[in-house]
C-alpha cells in the first residue's frame, strides 16, 4: 500500500491514549500526518501513550467520548480530514462489572462521534472501528463475513453490535449522499503487541507474571483465538481510509481484518510460545466453573479486504508473538520504548513491501 496519502493530512484518532490508538498515532506520525488525539487520560494499565511520549508529539485533547459538548468542541478545534474512531470500553469481562458504562461509551459515545462528524464539513473520511465480537457468535469453524448476523451475548459484544447498527443508520441517513465524504466500519479482534497492559488479557497477564517470577494462570486454556499483531488490523484501517479518499464508492460499508487460519491458536499455545520468547516462565491451569461467558471460537473471513484492498497478513503466529514479547523484554531491559516501537514499525512495513 502507498501510505503517502497521509502525509500532511489532518488526522484525528479517538481513543488515542489506548493500546491500539497509541500504535496508530505513532504510525501516522511516521507517515508525516498532522495527528490529533482525543481520549481520557491514560489509565494506570495503559502506559504506552506515556512511554511513547505522545502527549508532546501529537495535538492531544483530553475528554470523554460520552460528553457531546466536549466531542463537538474537539471536532471544531481539530478540523480533521480523516477520523479514526477507536474510543471504547474494550474489555469483555469488565463489561459484566460495568454494563452501563460499556453501553454509554460504546453506543452513546459512538452517536456523539457520528453526530460531530455529521456537523463538520472538514471530515472527508471516517473509519469507524468496532470489533469481531459484533457478530452473533455461533461457534462456527469458518470465518464470519461482513454480511453475517450481528449480535452479542455479553454487554461488550452487544454494545459493539449496537454501534454497528448506529453507524449503519448514520450511513444510510446522512453519509451516503454527502458530497466529498465517505465512511466505513472495520472489525478486528484479539490483537497483541508491545505496550498493552490491560487486565484480563493473556499477553499482559503473561508479562506481569514473567516480570514477577509468578505463574501465568490460564482459566480456559483451550479457548481458540485468531491472534494477530496490532499492526495488521491498523494497516487495514489505513488502507480503508486511503480508499475512502481515493475511491469512496468502493470503500463504503464494513470490512473484516483477521489473521490467516495459521494464526488461530489456543490460549495455551500462545502462553507457551510467549514463555519460549521471554526465556523463562511457568503456567498453571485453573478452570473456574463460575466465570462469565466468553466465546471459545470466533474467526473472521477477510476475503473482501484481500480481494478489494490487496490487504494481507504479514506476520504469522510465531512472528506476531515474537515481536510482541520481545518489545516488552527489550523495554524491561532498559531500551527506549520509542526506539523499539519505531524499529518494529519499520520491520512491519518492510515485510509488507
Amino acid at each position: 500500500m502507498d501510505y503517502s496519502i497521509f502525509k500532511g493530512r489532518r488526522v484525528l484518532v479517538t481513543g488515542s491514549t489506548g493500546f491500539k490508538g497509541s500504535w496508530l498515532c505513532t504510525w501516522l506520525l511516521h507517515l508525516g500526518a498532522n495527528v490529533s488525539g482525543f481520549a481520557l487520560a491514560p489509565a494506570d494499565d495503559a502506559p504506552l501513550f506515556d512511554q511513547l511520549n505522545l502527549r508532546d508529539r501529537i495535538d492531544q485533547h483530553d475528554g470523554d467520548i460520552r460528553d457531546m459538548d466536549t466531542v463537538r468542541a474537539m471536532m471544531i478545534a481539530t478540523q480533521p480530514e480523516i477520523v479514526f474512531h477507536l474510543a471504547a470500553q474494550p474489555l469483555v469481562r469488565y463489561s459484566y462489572d460495568e454494563p452501563k458504562l460499556t453501553f454509554d461509551t460504546n453506543v452513546s459515545g459512538a452517536v456523539n462521534l457520528l453526530e460531530a462528524v455529521r456537523e463538520n464539513d472538514s471530515v472527508k473520511a471516517l473509519v469507524f472501528v468496532t470489533s469481531d465480537k459484533a457478530y452473533r457468535n455461533k461457534e462456527w469453524i469458518w470465518g464470519y463475513r461482513e454480511n453475517d448476523e450481528l449480535g452479542g451475548h455479553d454487554p461488550y459484544s452487544a454494545s459493539k453490535a449496537a454501534a454497528e447498527l448506529v453507524f449503519a443508520g448514520y450511513q444510510d441517513s446522512f453519509f451516503k449522499n454527502r458530497p466529498g465524504f465517505a465512511a466505513a466500519s472495520v472489525r478486528a479482534g484479539n490483537v497483541i503487541g508491545g505496550g498493552d497492559m490491560s487486565a484480563d488479557r493473556i499477553v499482559p497477564d503473561c508479562i506481569r507474571a514473567f516480570k514477577n517470577g509468578d505463574e501465568t494462570v490460564l482459566r480456559n486454556p483451550q479457548s481458540t483465538r485468531p491472534w494477530q499483531h496490532v499492526l495488521e488490523p491498523l494497516s487495514g484501517y489505513m488502507a480503508v481510509a486511503a480508499r475512502l479518499l481515493s475511491d469512496p464508492e468502493s470503500a463504503r460499508g464494513a470490512w473484516n481484518f483477521g489473521p490467516d487460519a495459521e494464526n488461530v491458536r489456543t490460549v495455551e499455545e500462545l502462553t507457551r510460545t510467549a514463555i519460549d520468547v521471554w526465556g523463562s516462565g511457568k503456567l498453571r491451569i485453573e478452570r473456574d466453573a463460575n466465570q462469565p461467558h466468553e466465546a471459545n471460537l470466533l474467526m473472521l473471513n477477510s476475503d473482501k479486504a484481500k480481494s478489494k484492498l490487496g490487504w494481507r497478513v504479514h506476520w504469522d503466529f510465531t512472528a506476531a508473538v515474537t515481536h510482541t514479547v520481545s518489545w516488552y523484554k527489550r523495554v524491561n531491559d532498559g531500551e527506549d520504548p520509542i526506539k523499539v516501537t519505531d524499529e518494529q514499525l519499520d520491520q512491519f512495513v518492510g515485510a509488507a513491501s
